[in-house]
């Protein structure tokens, strides 16, 4: 499957717990802080939840 990089771009301060949550599960957490993970349904879904915390690049 492809890899996406996972920047988050917003902080979670005043965000619901489901959606600080989902940020956790992605291993961010600070903003600027960037992940690289295998693109599947899962992530998909989280990255959904979180859309508007973060940036997505396709590698």
């Amino acid at each position: 499957m492809a890899q996406v990089r996972i920047t988050q771009v917003r902080s979670t301060i005043k965000r619901p717990k489901t959606q600080k949550l989902a940020i956790q599960s992605l291993g961010l957490g600070k903003i600027n802080r960037s992940i690289v993970l295998e693109y599947n349904p899962s992530i998909a879904g989280v990255i959904n939840k979180v859309q508007h915390l973060v940036t997505i690049e396709h590698i």
